[in-house]
C-alpha cells in the first residue's frame, strides 16, 4: 500500500483508531485510580484442577471475593463509572447512601461536607458524582482473609458433593507497579466416596409401604457418589410424597428422616442407611383428614364478629351481606370435610380464589386439632367493584416498525352476584408503513379495536358441571364480543368477532381450551383500489394484458374494459394458456398467482369454527431444568352454515362462486397447528439450547378452495425464519415465480425448525447464535411447483443463520438479531447457496424471546 493510499486510509478510519486507543487507555489506566497505595485490585480468579475438573461450573460461585463485573462483554464499565468521580467524594457519598431515600437532601449533604472537613462543598448538589457512585461499582480490593475463607468454602462444597479428601490451596500473583492481583486456586479433589449399598429402616408399616411403592423414583442408589445435595432432594421427595398421601405433620421438625454412612471399614465405599422415625418409641404416623372448612368474606379481620353464617355442602360461609352468592364462594374451594388431607388441594384453592379476580386473601389459617384433623379457615376481602386502567405500550414489527399501543380497560366485578367479571377495553396500534407508491415515504397505519368479555368462574352448561369436570381443574368460561378497524397498507379491514370459550387446567402444566361458535367476520375496504396499493401486482398484470392482446390492453388503458373483466377472459381462455412457452408461460404463472393474492387480500369472509387447544408447558416450573413445551390446536370451520344455505355468489376471479350467508362467503376448512419446544440447560443452567419445531396444516374443503387470509401461513419475521422479513420472498416451496408476486403468497402447509443457543455475558446482556429453516407449501399443485412432497420438501426449505443480543431491563427483554440467508430455495439452481459479497444481514428488533 502506497503512502498516499495509506494516508487516505488512515484519515478515513481515524475515528475508529482514536476510539480504540481511548478505550485501551481507559482500560489500562482507570481501573486502579481509587486503589489505595499498598493495596491491589483483584482482576481475576484462576482455578486449576490437579486431577481433573469436577463441578467446575459451580466452584466459582463459592468464592466470596470476585473481581469487578465486566459489562459489554469485556469492559468493567461499573468500575470506570465509580472511578470517574473525585476520590474526595468517596467517603462522603458512601455514608450518604446509607441514609433512607427520604432523608437524602441538600441539608444532609451539607452536614456531611462539614463532618468530613470539606466546607467548600457546602451548597453543591454533586448530582453527577452521586449518579456515578450509585450505579458504579467500587474496586474490589484483594483481601487475604476473604481468600482463605473462599478456599475453605470451595473445599466444604466439594466435600458436600462427596469428595471427602479434597484439598484447596491458593497463591497470589501480585503486580505492585500496576496495583493489580490475581488469585490462583489449586484444587485436588482425589477420589470420591461411593455408596456401596443402600438400606432403609422404616418401622411404620404404612409409611414403609408408601415408600416402597415409589422406590423406583428414589434419588439415592448404590454405586453412586455420596452427594449431600442428592440426599437433601430425596428428603424433600419423601416429604412431598407423604404429604400428598395425607400425612400433614410428617417430618415437620426436619429431624425425622436422616442418613447414616458406615465408615468403619472404608471412607471410599460406605454402606448408607436411611431411617424414618417419628419419635424415640417409633409411634405410628396418623393420616390427617380435613375437618371444618370456613370462609369469611369480610372487609377486615375485625368484621368476623358481625357476619352472617351460611352453609353449602359441608362448608361454612360467613358474610357481611349478600353481594356474593354462596355458590360463587363455594366453587373455588377444593377442600371438603372428611377428605384425606392433600397439600395440593390447599394450593389449588388459593390459586382458584386468586384466578377469580374478585377477592384478596387476607389470611389462610390451617389448624390441627387432635393431631389428625385439620381445620382450614380463609379470610377473603372483596376487591373494588370497578378497576380502571390506562396503559401505553411500545411495539415493533417489520411491517409497522415502531408503534404505540394505547389502551383503556374497565373491569366490572361481580356483575350478577356470582363473581362474574365484565371486562371492556378500547385499544389501538398506531405507527407507519412504507408507502406502496413511494418507498421513500411512510404512511400512517393503525388498528383500533373495542372488546368486551364476560368471564364466569364456572362452565356455562345446563347441568352441574363439577360432576363432569372436577373443581380442581379450575374450569372457567367467557363470552367475548369485539370489533376492529385497521388500515396498514391502504387496503383496510373491518372485523367483528364473537365466541364462547371454556378453560380448564388439569394441573399447573396441562391446560385445555375449547372455543365454540368462534365467529369472525372480516370485511375488506377499498377493494377497487387494490392495484393502487400493490403496484408490483399491477406491473405483472399489465405485462400479461399486453401479451394476451395489445388491443384489449389499450381498451383497458382507455377505461373501455375493466381490469377484472380482462383478467377473467385470460383465466377462461385455456387455448391461449396452452400456447404459451418460456418467459411468456412464466409471466402467466406470475399473473395467475397475483390474482390468487388479490382474491385472498380483498375477500370478505365469515368464519365460524370450533377450536380445541391443548397446552403442555414445563417452562418456568421448578422441577423441570430441561423443560418441554407442546401446544396443539385443532380448528374445524364452516359446517353449521353449510346446513342452512345453498345460495351462491362470485367470490373473486380465480376463486369462483361460493355459497354465502347474508351475501358474505363463509369458509370451510380443517386446520392443525403443532408447536413443540425443548430446552436443554448447561453450565449450572446458565446457558440454554432451545429447539423448536412448528408444523401447520390447513385443509380447505366444501365452500373454500383456499384457506382464508386470516388463517393462512406465511414466512419470515423476528419470531420465524429471521433471515427473511415478513412477506420477504421465501416460498412457496422452490417456486421460481417473480419475487414481486411471490412475496405476498400465503399457503396451507408450513414447517419451521429453529435452533438457538443462548449464553449470558452478564446479568443484563445475553448473546445467542441460531439457525432457522422452513417454508410454506400447498397441499395440491397450483401449477408452478408449490405442492408439498415428502421426497422434495427438505431441499425446498430456506435456511438462515445469525447471532443476536438480548438486553434484560427490568421485566422486559429487548432482542436484536442479525440473520443471514444461507440457502434460498427460490433462487435458480446453482445460486441457492448464498455466500460472498451478496451476504448481507437482515436486522430484527423485537421484544422477548422468539420462542
Amino acid at each position: 500500500m502506497s503512502g498516499k493510499h495509506f494516508s487516505k486510509y488512515f484519515q478515513k478510519y481515524y475515528l475508529f483508531f482514536s476510539s480504540a486507543i481511548t478505550i485501551l487507555f481507559l482500560y489500562a489506566c482507570s481501573t486502579t485510580r481509587k486503589v489505595p497505595d499498598g493495596e491491589f485490585l483483584l482482576t481475576k480468579n484462576n482455578f486449576k484442577y490437579e486431577d481433573g475438573k469436577i463441578h467446575d461450573d459451580e466452584v466459582e460461585s463459592h468464592v466470596g471475593q470476585k473481581p469487578n463485573k465486566k459489562e459489554l462483554f469485556i469492559l468493567p464499565v461499573g468500575l470506570w463509572m465509580y472511578n470517574a468521580t473525585n476520590p474526595k467524594y468517596d467517603s462522603i457519598l458512601a455514608e450518604y447512601m446509607t441514609y433512607p431515600n427520604e432523608m437524602r437532601n441538600q441539608k444532609l449533604r451539607d452536614s456531611l461536607f462539614v463532618k468530613f472537613k470539606h466546607p467548600e462543598y457546602v451548597g453543591k448538589r454533586l448530582f453527577s458524582a452521586r449518579f456515578l457512585q450509585n450505579i458504579g461499582q467500587p474496586p474490589v480490593i484483594l483481601d487475604q482473609a476473604k481468600t482463605e475463607q473462599s478456599a475453605t468454602s470451595v473445599r466444604k462444597f466439594l466435600i458436600y458433593k462427596g469428595y471427602w479428601d479434597t484439598d484447596v490451596k491458593f497463591t497470589q500473583n501480585l503486580d505492585s507497579s500496576a496495583k493489580k492481583a490475581q488469585i490462583n486456586y489449586l484444587i485436588t479433589h482425589k477420589d470420591p466416596t461411593y455408596i456401596s449399598d443402600y438400606y432403609y429402616n422404616i418401622p411404620d408399616p404404612a409409611i414403609k409401604n408408601i415408600y416402597e411403592q415409589n422406590l423406583a423414583k428414589s434419588l439415592v442408589r448404590g454405586k453412586k457418589v455420596l452427594d449431600q445435595a442428592v440426599l437433601e432432594k430425596e428428603v424433600k421427595r419423601i416429604n412431598d410424597l407423604m404429604k400428598d398421601r395425607g400425612y400433614y405433620k410428617f417430618n415437620n421438625s426436619n429431624e425425622e428422616i436422616y442418613f447414616t454412612a458406615d465408615t468403619l471399614h472404608s471412607r471410599k465405599n460406605v454402606p448408607l442407611t436411611m431411617d424414618i422415625h417419628k419419635d424415640s418409641v417409633d409411634s405410628r404416623y396418623k393420616i390427617t383428614t380435613i375437618g371444618d372448612v370456613k370462609v369469611h368474606l369480610v372487609e377486615k379481620l375485625a368484621d368476623t364478629l358481625v357476619t352472617t353464617k351460611d352453609s353449602l355442602r359441608g362448608i361454612n360461609f360467613y358474610k357481611l351481606d349478600n353481594q356474593y352468592k354462596t355458590m360463587a364462594l363455594w366453587r373455588p374451594i377444593i377442600l371438603g370435610p372428611g377428605e384425606v388431607y392433600d397439600q395440593r388441594n390447599l394450593d389449588l384453592t388459593k390459586r382458584n380464589i386468586a384466578a377469580m379476580n374478585n377477592f384478596s386473601v387476607l389470611r389462610e389459617y390451617p389448624f390441627v386439632r387432635k393431631d389428625s384433623i385439620l381445620d382450614v379457615t380463609y379470610y377473603l376481602a372483596p376487591l373494588p367493584k370497578y378497576d380502571f386502567k390506562i396503559a401505553t405500550d411500545i411495539n415493533y414489527s417489520q411491517i409497522l416498525n415502531f408503534g404505540i399501543s394505547p389502551s383503556i380497560d374497565l373491569t366490572t366485578r361481580n356483575v350478577f352476584g356470582g363473581a362474574e367479571n365484565l371486562t371492556t377495553s378500547l385499544s389501538g396500534i398506531f405507527g407507519s408503513v412504507t408507502d406502496s407508491k413511494d418507498p421513500n415515504k411512510r404512511s400512517l397505519a393503525y388498528e383500533i379495536s373495542a372488546q368486551a368479555s364476560l368471564n364466569f368462574p364456572r362452565l356455562l352448561l345446563p347441568f352441574k358441571t363439577w360432576k363432569l369436570i372436577p373443581k380442581r381443574y379450575s374450569p372457567t368460561s367467557s363470552i367475548a364480543l369485539g370489533t376492529s378497524i385497521q388500515d396498514n397498507i391502504g387496503l383496510g379491514r373491518i372485523g367483528f368477532n364473537a365466541g364462547l370459550n371454556y378453560f380448564a387446567n388439569a394441573n399447573d402444566i396441562v391446560s385445555h381450551r375449547l372455543s365454540v361458535f368462534n365467529t369472525q367476520l372480516s370485511l375488506t375496504r377499498n377493494k377497487d383500489r387494490y392495484y393502487d396499493f400493490f403496484p408490483q401486482d399491477a406491473e405483472v398484470r399489465n405485462q400479461m394484458f399486453q401479451i394476451y392482446s395489445p388491443t384489449l390492453y389499450q381498451d383497458f388503458i382507455a377505461g373501455n374494459i375493466s381490469s377484472d373483466n380482462l383478467s377473467t377472459m385470460i383465466v377462461d381462455d385455456k387455448s391461449f394458456q396452452a400456447s404459451l412457452t418460456g418467459d411468456q408461460l412464466s409471466s402467466l404463472n406470475n399473473f395467475l398467482q397475483s390474482l390468487i393474492n388479490k382474491d385472498r387480500q380483498t375477500q370478505d369472509i365469515l368464519i365460524s369454527s370450533m377450536i380445541y387447544n391443548f397446552i403442555y408447558n414445563e417452562i418456568g416450573k421448578k422441577d423441570h431444568s430441561n423443560p418441554f413445551y407442546f401446544n396443539g390446536k385443532f380448528e374445524f370451520a364452516g359446517n353449521i352454515f353449510s346446513i342452512f344455505n345453498s345460495s351462491r355468489k362470485d367470490d373473486g376471479i380465480v376463486s369462483g362462486p361460493s355459497r354465502t350467508i347474508f351475501n358474505i362467503p363463509y369458509s370451510q376448512f380443517v386446520k392443525f397447528d403443532f408447536d413443540v419446544r425443548k430446552y436443554f440447560t448447561f453450565n449450572n443452567e446458565k446457558q440454554t439450547l432451545a429447539l423448536r419445531q412448528f408444523i401447520g396444516i390447513g385443509i380447505p374443503y366444501g365452500n373454500s378452495s383456499t384457506m382464508p387470509f386470516v388463517r393462512s401461513y406465511f414466512n419470515g419475521g423476528s419470531n420465524d425464519i429471521r433471515a427473511w422479513r415478513v412477506f420477504g420472498g421465501l416460498g412457496p416451496a422452490d417456486s421460481q415465480l417473480d419475487e414481486r408476486v411471490r412475496s405476498y403468497v400465503m399457503d396451507n402447509v408450513k414447517l419451521t425448525t429453529n435452533i438457538e443457543y443462548r449464553m449470558p455475558f452478564t446479568d443484563m446482556f445475553e448473546g445467542a447464535a441460531f439457525v432457522d429453516a422452513g417454508n410454506i407449501w400447498s397441499l395440491k399443485d397450483s401449477g408452478f411447483g408449490d405442492q408439498f412432497k415428502f421426497n422434495k420438501f427438505i431441499s425446498q426449505m430456506g435456511v438462515g443463520t445469525g447471532i443476536g443480543l438480548r438486553i434484560n431491563i427490568a421485566y422486559i427483554t429487548l432482542r436484536l438479531d442479525a440473520a443471514y440467508k444461507v440457502y434460498d430455495p427460490n433462487q435458480p439452481l446453482g445460486n441457492r447457496w448464498v455466500f460472498g459479497d451478496t451476504w448481507k444481514p437482515v436486522i430484527n428488533f423485537a421484544f422477548g424471546y422468539p420462542f
